[in-house]
């Protein structure tokens, strides 16, 4: 009893500094989820903290900074984020892998108290869209994809594809010169997105040498240097000598440039850096300022989701060689450069955009009609797989395709496919 007497009033002393400071709570201890990593094995992942009094936001990646392609370009983003917007925490999160994975990261980090979480695969897409349900107040915004939902999951992505059309120019351009006439493209994963982008790559290309053909490989990966790579090499073994790749790393282009020949990189200003004399150029990404505009809406309680898909005329995407205060790269052919410049004019100032790059008659690489002549492929045409492919298109808010990209162009070559995606 005694004992209790002088405890007493040391409880009675805490309990008024906790009424002083307003009675916080301490924020809940970091967590650590483990998932599966690059190789296989078990790696843990620590879910980062909140910072008090700010407007906590967080990243998850499918790969990493050091990529020098997406994932590099996202970080850009963030940075931009830091550097603009007031008041604002980041953290970020590398290495995720999409799926069940993913999902388990973004519920840690929405029970960390985050109040915008990015997620930038499109396999994260159904994982955000399930833990933006469980969190309302958490403002979800998915990278590539196509799907939404009030009252605070929404999606972002871009045209590339308009990117991917002067890519195709510069290319043909460059396996003419060459006297090859033969391209390879290097694709991550037989989806809408990766499709359109590698159409997008093909009809520019036959701009520019209506006689060149385009090879590809399919890798299924967005990351892996090492498949990349090989993929690479492929296309050159079968008398490619421009490679064009649509993942991540810079890898492929070092593939040709250490055989003589060119590349063209992908997402990042960065993707060419030392192999200046043999890159083509990168379509890539700007995604500071949008990211910056949502942060902003939703610490002001004022964010609303939607499928915001940018372009080349609002300044989301870019051809690294041809922008403002760029230079062209060394390797381009200087014959191709003032239709490069042309074409980017015309983007930039709304007159010629994805839609035009789409419009029929275009033939698929079996020589059959594609697309009608006079018909313009609308976003959902775009966007969209058939049922029986990839399941039915099923989303909400948004017309099934028309025409399906499920086809490739005419300008790959006749054997080329479309591989299954389970």
């Amino acid at each position: 009893m005694k004992k209790l007497v002088k405890i007493l009033p040391l409880l009675l002393v805490a309990a008024f500094v906790l009424a002083a400071c307003g009675g916080a709570e301490a924020p809940p201890e970091p967590e650590v989820v483990t998932v599966t990593g690059f190789d296989g094995s078990d790696m843990e992942i620590s879910i980062p903290q909140v910072e008090e009094g700010k407007t906590n936001v967080a990243f998850v990646y499918v790969g990493v900074i050091g990529d020098a392609g997406w994932t590099y370009a996202h970080n850009q983003g963030r940075e931009y984020i830091e550097a603009n917007v007031e008041n604002t925490h980041t953290a970020y999160l590398e290495a995720v892998p999409e799926g069940a994975d993913a999902e388990r990261v973004i519920r840690s980090l929405a029970r960390q108290g985050f109040d915008v979480i990015f997620t930038t695969s499109f396999g994260y897409m159904d994982p955000t869209g399930t833990v933006a349900e469980e969190f309302p107040d958490i403002d979800f915004i998915h990278i590539s994809g196509q799907k939404k939902a009030e009252p605070n999951f929404g999606n972002v992505f871009g045209a590339l594809e308009e990117m991917q059309y002067l890519a195709g120019m510069a290319a043909g351009a460059k396996a003419q010169e060459d006297g090859s006439n033969r391209v390879g493209y290097i694709a991550p994963f037989p989806i809408a997105e990766v499709i359109r982008l590698a159409n997008a790559t093909a009809l520019g290309m036959r701009e520019t040498c209506p006689e060149c053909v385009m090879d590809i490989r399919w890798i299924f990966t967005w990351f892996d240097p090492v498949k990349e790579r090989e993929a690479a090499e492929s296309l050159l073994d079968a008398g490619s000598t421009v490679i064009i790749t649509g993942a991540d790393t810079p890898g492929p282009v070092q593939a040709a440039a250490d055989r003589g020949y060119t590349g063209i990189a992908h997402n990042s200003t960065e993707s060419c850096n030392g192999l200046e004399d043999s890159c083509l150029g990168v379509p890539y990404w700007n995604w500071g300022p949008v990211y910056a505009e949502i942060v902003e809406a939703s610490a002001a309680g004022e964010y609303t989701p939607e499928d915001y898909y940018g372009s080349t005329a609002d300044g989301m995407v870019g051809y690294l060689g041809f922008m403002e205060g760029e230079e062209v790269l060394p390797a381009v052919p200087a014959d191709v450069v003032p239709l490069i410049e042309t074409a980017l004019a015309d983007m930039q100032s709304g007159l010629f955009t994805r839609f035009d790059i789409f419009t029929g008659p275009i033939n698929n690489n079996q020589g059959e009609v594609a697309i009608p002549d006079g018909y313009v492929m609308t976003q959902s045409d775009l966007e969209g797989l058939s049922e029986g492919y990839m399941g039915a298109f099923g989303i909400e808010g948004r017309e099934a395709c028309e025409i399906c990209m499920d086809f490739l162009v005419e300008g790959f070559d006749e054997t080329a496919e479309i591989p299954p995606l389970n």
